[in-house]
């Protein structure tokens, strides 16, 4: 192979974590790019290395090119504090804005002085001039403490949204009171109306909204972020019409549902990183979309001691849209090291920090303070021809845009007009484009779409689509004065359109129906007396025992799995009712080397929720650790799966968990693993809870061969 062009593949790798730069940890990031033209990133409040042991208060990093970070700043000094913030509170979970001229900051304050108590979160704002401060603070909560009895709920992870009508919201919430939304005033520095509960509760946290092809994406995190070892934090999405909701997920089901819904976006798949979730989103200069997320390295779970903070860095993989729905690198989840970096540099690519060399008809136009000022047409020396993304900031009182060829999308007072030959169409653009905005137009074929947003972060303004031709020349066109920066041309993306294979059943190894007496490759671990078979089903009332922890006194029944790849499956029908609460019955698979040392993937209640909860028990730093990862809704019947690989590289067992409410559509979810030389094996679990009584009944057991 030519060096050159082993050179060209070096660069283009980048690999994850792509905060190690910078950070040990670096939880919850939000993304932005600045006028500046650099990326800027926000994270929780945490040290950011090993044995720093001083927290900084959401500390701000730079890139230029999303994969190379280097740390900035923190947002907030120990003088530069909200005046309604307790002593001693922490600051979690920023969401990054640019609005109406400004950078407006959100953030979680753990501890509010309004009221006496402890953990009583609110939602805080800042606003600067520039993505790096000076910040300043609103003198109140924008979502003030939410008493619920003797405790608050989690008003925590703010996510701002502004719609094309203009109306700004921001989504809040967490485990204990659920996802909400709430309208803003026009400046988004104020709560007005009444919130509305957008998802239920003990499922998700972590919201962000984005707007695509018509419909509002809810994603949030769901099971548990800071497990350690055990994590098994992953996105889920739900979608709707409008932006309150109400949101549903790939097979109709609610997310405000008991047995809650929501589609797999983002989850762990077995290689070194786990508890996959807590994101943003952002567009690079090709159209593509790309998520930063956090992680946990399950080699390296803390960030000092066992059992303290836990060590989250930030990760960067590219977000795919496959018949409607988003998911990360077409379903293969987090990336160790990826051939596909985001287009951040195009074929032109003018930020104005010199002169206008690279452009013609530069007659009355000028750079002043990193920007390029004049009016009339300015015309780049470079050409792009073929499906191509041209996009640049702007900021006018009259008219003002781009021209590509015989096609000009351009914001005015009347709004964003898009014209190709015979063809215009105008969309309003509420509050016009005095203030900084970014326009960006895509060609695909004939097919050409413009687009207005504040900051590029999935919340169009305004958007309109034409069919045409746009080949030829890329200029800027001003009718008046009007400023001009961060101009762009690349080559569309590819996008990918077919998500990757997931796991099949091939010709059945080992079976029971059920039909008559348990066949004697059952063992028990404590038998349980009152499980036995009667029409057709293991039927096995619900032990009022469990598994996690250190009793370990509820009863597994088990047989031996076979070599290689295989899926096991289950359909299992356990009644728990809905909404009460019936923590924590349940009834599933497991995957099983000891009583501490299993993954079980059951049909559970938790609280009001039923949900589908792959869980894992492991010995870590002579303590047992246990986390969750969540797979699809259940329902009063549901099937299970879980599919086994082994992983030629290391040898480990990896499972990965399904479930299905009907036996015939398949949700994925994560993968739980066991070092290579473990003996593993397969089978039920019904436990958790005796009261009310309740039978857990199993038509059959199957284990085939992985396909």
């Amino acid at each position: 192979m030519h060096l050159a062009v082993i050179a060209t593949l070096i660069l283009s790798l980048f690999t994850n974590p792509v905060s190690d730069s910078f950070s040990d940890t670096f939880a919850d990031p939000s993304v932005i790019r600045g006028q500046d033209g650099y990326w800027y990133s926000y994270g929780t409040s945490d040290p950011l290395r090993e044995g720093e042991k001083v927290l900084h208060n959401l500390p701000i990093a730079r890139s230029s090119d999303l994969v190379n970070w280097t740390y900035v700043s923190d947002a907030f000094g120990p003088d530069n504090l909200p005046s309604y913030a307790a002593p001693g509170s922490l600051f979690w979970a920023p969401d990054i804005r640019y609005l109406d001229g400004r950078y407006v900051m959100y953030f979680t304050v753990t501890n509010t002085a309004t009221t006496p108590a402890n953990w009583d979160y609110s939602i805080g704002a800042a606003t600067a001039p520039t993505p790096t401060g000076p910040w300043t603070h609103i003198d109140a909560p924008v979502v003030a403490p939410r008493p619920s009895g003797n405790s608050y709920w989690n008003t925590i992870d703010p996510a701002q949204f502004t719609d094309v009508d203009g109306r700004k919201y921001l989504y809040f919430g967490g485990f204990f009171g659920g996802l909400w939304v709430t309208e803003l005033s026009a400046d988004g520095l104020r709560a007005t109306g009444q919130p509305q509960q957008v998802a239920i509760d003990n499922k998700f946290e972590g919201a962000y909204v984005v707007r695509h092809d018509g419909y509002y994406y809810l994603l949030g995190s769901s099971a548990n972020c800071c497990a350690g070892p055990t994590t098994g934090y992953s996105v889920l999405a739900g979608r709707s019409t409008s932006p309150r909701g109400p949101f549903v997920d790939r097979e109709g089901v609610p997310l405000l549902a008991s047995r809650a819904g929501g589609t797999p976006v983002l989850d762990q798949n077995g290689n070194r990183f786990i508890g996959t979730g807590h994101h943003a989103q952002l567009t690079d200069l090709s159209g593509q979309d790309w998520m930063l997320y956090h992680a946990i390295d399950r080699s390296d779970p803390f960030l000092d001691e066992p059992y303290g903070i836990n060590e989250r860095p930030m990760l960067l993989d590219r977000l795919d849209w496959i018949d409607g729905w988003p998911t990360v690198r077409a379903g293969a989840g987090p990336s160790e090291q990826s051939r596909q970096t985001p287009v951040t540099r195009g074929v032109v690519n003018d930020r104005f920090a010199g002169d206008l060399s690279g452009w013609r008809n530069t007659a009355g136009w000028t750079v002043q303070e990193g920007h390029v000022r004049g009016q009339g047409t300015l015309i780049s020396r470079k050409s792009l021809g073929g499906d191509v993304r041209v996009e640049t900031d702007l900021k006018t009182d009259k008219s003002a845009g781009i021209r590509l060829g015989g096609t000009t999308a351009v914001v005015s007072r009347d709004g964003l007009t898009l014209t190709s030959g015979g063809a215009s169409r105008t969309v309003a653009l509420p509050g016009g484009a005095a203030t900084w905005h970014n326009l960006a137009v895509t060609v695909k074929g004939r097919t050409i779409t413009a687009e207005v947003t504040e900051a590029r972060l999935r919340d169009p303004q305004a958007s309109v689509t034409v069919t045409g031709s746009a080949n030829g020349p890329i200029g800027l066109v001003a009718d008046g004065s009007a400023d001009f920066d961060n101009v762009s041309a690349a080559p569309l993306f590819k996008a990918v359109t077919k998500a990757v294979p997931t796991p099949r059943t091939g010709r059945l190894l080992d079976a029971d129906e059920f039909n008559g007496p348990l066949d004697s490759r059952w063992t028990w671990v404590r038998q349980d007396a009152a499980a036995r078979t009667e029409e057709g089903v293991l039927r096995w009332p619900v032990e009022g025992a469990d598994l996690v922890g250190a009793a370990n006194k509820a009863s597994v029944l088990l047989r031996e799995a076979p070599k290689g790849d295989y899926v096991v499956e289950t359909k299992v029908t356990l009644d728990l009712g809905e909404d009460a609460v019936r923590n924590y019955q349940q009834a599933g698979l497991v995957a099983y080397a000891s009583d501490d040392d299993f993954a079980r993937l059951s049909q559970v209640a938790i609280w009001n929720t039923r949900q589908v909860e792959y869980g894992r028990e492991l010995t870590f730093a002579d303590r047992l650790s246990y986390g969750g990862n969540i797979v699809g809704p259940p329902a009063r019947t549901t099937w299970l799966r879980l599919a086994h690989h082994v992983d030629p590289a290391n040898g480990e067992h990896e499972f990965r968990a399904g479930s299905s409410r009907d036996g015939k559509t398949w949700t994925w979810g994560g993968v739980w693993t066991f070092p290579k030389d473990t003996a593993v094996r397969l089978g039920l679990v019904a436990h958790g809870g005796a009261q009310p009584a309740v039978n857990a009944d199993f038509d059959y057991v199957r284990v085939y061969r992985g396909a």
